[in-house]
């Protein structure tokens, strides 16, 4: 039945996405349809935001201005990209500090051969004037490699400074792919990736493993209603109330246009339903205002389900019981939290928009 809901979801950004490219008069090609399903999936804030000045201001968006934004926000090799040109900078800095080290150890070097040669002449000077010509010869070899050291000293302080920016920008590359920019929760890359790890390891270790999946009721409606500038804060109140009421071992993440997943390792069924009531709560205490007229729009209500590890589990055995288990929270009303041991979420096995 989840992929049948997926079917029905889906299904509506693929309508709405061949709707855009029909009224926007553009070539149906693979990565347009691609972005207007992006577009209407809501999932690329940049991108919608991008789009949206673009119709904004014209009413239309040409076939030219689309592969800009496709290229921007969309493009495969966009992030290789990135990655490449800031493995490329840290392979040159690492590159020109051997160079400066080699250049170093070629001065010690020298200098190591000026004092030899300094020794070999002391045992067979007699003349005091060769001695202090020798002893001015040492002196401006030591300045000479003093002051080497300390341009060296500078360079390799400056090519560290450089590395660890470089580092920061891979780091900011590595957190923009898997956080979601509308909420700032984990997006649902990172959420496949995490749940096939916490499951190999509930296994293994036989630790508690719980799975929430949430989903805001009437989303769909709110959001045709109010528009999707509201609706966006919607989705922003719910991550807040998300990440206000789980622990920094948790992985709260977007798990599709209004749902939202949280792994909770270490926590069992019960301690899961707990978090999902103070979640639930926290959404519903929080009064919605639009902004731009200052309309208070009433309150939010989610749905959860919970699910948690059994030892044959795979994630998506997880994923089934929690869903299931959600869609009986709708289906008896919203508003509700319900675990898959609950009596009627084996038995409700519909689903509600």
């Amino acid at each position: 039945m989840a992929q049948e809901d997926d079917h029905k979801r889906t299904i509506v950004y693929g309508d709405a996405a061949l709707k855009y490219i029909r009224k926007n008069i553009l070539p149906a090609y693979p990565r347009f349809y691609e972005l207007w399903y992006t577009y209407a999936a809501g999932f690329n804030h940049s991108l919608n935001r991008a789009v949206n000045e673009i119709v904004g201001a014209k009413g239309t968006v040409t076939t030219e201005q689309l592969q800009q934004i496709y290229n921007s926000f969309l493009s495969p090799t966009k992030l290789g990209d990135r990655i490449d040109e800031v493995g490329e900078k840290i392979s040159d800095e690492i590159r020109d500090m051997v160079d400066m080290l080699g250049q170093s150890v070629e001065s010690v070097s020298e200098y190591g051969q000026s004092l030899e040669g300094a020794q070999a002449q002391l045992e067979t000077l007699q003349d005091p004037q060769q001695l202090k010509q020798l002893v001015a010869h040492l002196l401006l070899a030591t300045r000479n490699t003093a002051g080497s050291n300390r341009q060296l000293e500078g360079q390799l302080i400056e090519s560290r400074r450089q590395i660890e920016e470089l580092q920061e920008s891979l780091e900011a590359i590595r957190y923009e792919s898997l956080t979601d920019e509308l909420t700032t929760l984990s997006n649902r890359r990172h959420f496949d990736h995490t749940i096939e790890r916490m499951v190999k390891d509930a296994s293994q270790s036989q630790e508690p493993l719980s799975l929430l999946l949430t989903d805001i009721d009437h989303f769909k409606k709110f959001n045709d209603t109010f528009g999707h500038q509201t609706g966006d804060q919607v989705l922003r109140l719910v991550a807040l109330a998300v990440k206000q009421n789980v622990k920094d071992h948790d992985v709260a993440c977007r798990y599709g246009g209004e749902e939202f997943a949280i792994l909770l390792p270490h926590t069992s069924l019960r301690q899961a339903v707990t978090v999902a009531e103070h979640i639930r709560r926290a959404v519903l205490s929080k009064e919605l205002v639009k902004r731009s007229t200052g309309e208070n729009l009433g309150r939010i209500t989610i749905s959860i389900g919970v699910s948690t590890f059994r030892g044959d589990d795979t994630p998506q055995s997880m994923i089934a019981r929690a869903d299931t288990a959600l869609y009986a929270a709708k289906g008896a009303g919203r508003n509700l939290v319900r675990c898959e041991t609950d009596p009627d979420v084996e038995a409700d096995d519909t689903r509600v928009a």
